[in-house]
């Protein structure tokens, strides 16, 4: 007599996978034909700048002295991650991107809630008035920004010379923690109107059922925005936050203008600038430029991993 024992399967532990529906993979090859051809161009404009700079990093390489340029492998990087400088400029520059996308998202966020909430003939009055500050050239702005916080000409000492802490004497560009104030405020103040539209977008996508319905369930404001609208939401939130977070990053006109760098303020942006064009050092200020770029590629590979939307998912489908 023969016996049939067959072998049970071993489980790992995970959920198998299921096989993606056909809505999910049309909507993937729609994805890369919309976008396609736009990586395409922007790769071929952008691919052999970052190349050259590469290039260029493992040189030493000054263009007062062109014939005496020399391979020096990597040791241009070993020279800047070994001064004080650069990671000075990184601390700064990644507290200007936290603090100024923290608070964008959150003023973004209200406003597109009073957007969204408006009254239909008062939305397009309300929008247009909203992005003004969006619509100034950066430059414009952070002169406008540099005059009002003046000690000589500006107008902020004199009506908020009540406030503790603030005199006709106060000169909001002598310290570093002041100077970081201004630069952040003139951040906020003008890309806060692009977070409030990204977001909007987002509002719209949200099904009124779903807010009627946790309302008449009796869930609260702070309820329904914290388990109804922010996870329906999650993907414009994380579109804002990674679009705005590589703008701050790569920050340089509001401080070039300001401060120049000046009161432990330099950037990472103005640090390449001032080691390529001040100093003409095009090895050195490449690499900077380099790691710069690698920089960038972290934070989104960060905010991807960190935001994990699926949308997809979202829906129910993989």
């Amino acid at each position: 007599m023969s016996t049939d024992v067959s072998t049970p399967e071993r489980t790992t532990g995970k959920p198998a996978k299921t096989p993606r529906s056909e809505r999910a993979r049309a909507e993937a090859r729609l994805g890369w034909w919309l976008a396609g051809p736009a990586f395409v161009v922007m790769l071929a404009v952008t691919l052999y700048p970052i190349l050259q700079a590469f290039f260029d990093s493992l040189f030493s390489y000054r263009l007062t002295a062109p014939d005496d340029k020399a391979f020096v492998g990597l040791r241009n990087y070993g020279v800047i991650l070994t001064d004080s400088v650069f990671w000075q400029a990184l601390w700064v520059t990644t507290v200007i991107m936290i603090v100024s996308v923290v608070i964008e998202l959150v003023l973004g966020f209200a406003l597109a809630l009073v957007m969204h909430r408006a009254i239909k003939s008062l939305r397009g009055l309300l929008r247009t008035a909203i992005l003004v500050p969006y619509g100034i050239i950066t430059v414009v702005s952070a002169f406008a920004w540099f005059y009002a916080f003046d000690i000589n000409s500006g107008f902020v000492n004199h009506w908020f010379a009540w406030l503790p802490g603030i005199s006709e004497d106060t000169n909001w560009f002598a310290h570093q923690g002041t100077s970081l104030f201004v630069i952040i405020a003139s951040e906020v103040w003008k890309t806060t109107p692009f977070i409030s539209l990204l977001l909007l977008a987002g509002l719209a996508q949200v099904p009124t059922e779903l807010e009627e319905a946790a309302e008449v369930d009796g869930a609260t404001w702070w309820q329904r925005l914290r388990r109804v609208l922010i996870p329906n939401m999650k993907a414009a939130i994380m579109v804002a936050v990674l679009f705005r977070a590589l703008d701050a990053f790569r920050i340089f006109d509001n401080v070039f203008i300001m401060t120049n760098g000046s009161n432990g303020t330099t950037v990472l942006s103005l640090l390449a600038y001032r080691t390529s064009i001040g100093r003409l050092e095009i090895g050195l200020g490449s690499a900077i430029s380099v790691l710069l770029f690698l920089c960038v590629i972290l934070i989104c590979f960060v905010a991807i991993k960190l935001f994990r939307v699926d949308l997809a998912g979202a829906r129910g489908e993989r």
